[in-house]
């Protein structure tokens, strides 16, 4: 599995970007896939996640609310980001999993995640 990150790019405080996530080769229903962002100086954290096929969506306390993880095709995830923070600024990085019992105890961790996707970054001006 190949995974392919776009939708960065340059926006005010309070605007929106959608970043889209194809994934290319089989990717199981079950499998799970999640965006992860690395601020500056900072360690990759997760940001949100989602079982492939739909549901159990998962975000982290920072973008609760303001965030929206999805799936509008058969091959790609997307992240809608709203009302964007200049603390929001940083490089994005779709991950996913194969099938795993461990999904809500490890989703968070970047070792669960068997495939990544190149970053995009994101910059929210203030």
């Amino acid at each position: 599995v190949q995974l392919q990150a776009s939708g960065g790019g340059l926006v005010q405080t309070g605007g929106s970007l959608r970043l889209s996530c194809v994934a290319s080769g089989r990717m199981f229903s079950s499998g799970s896939v999640a965006w992860f962002r690395q601020r500056p100086g900072m360690e990759r954290e997760f940001v949100a996640g989602m079982i492939w096929s739909g549901g159990s969506e998962i975000y982290s306390d920072s973008v609760k609310g303001r965030f929206t993880i999805s799936g509008n095709a058969e091959k790609t995830r997307s992240l809608q980001m709203n009302s964007l923070k200049p603390e929001d600024t940083a490089a994005y990085y779709c991950a996913a999993a194969r099938p795993k019992m461990n999904y809500y105890r490890d989703y968070a961790r970047l070792g669960f995640y068997d495939y990544w996707g190149q970053e995009t970054q994101v910059t929210v001006s203030s």
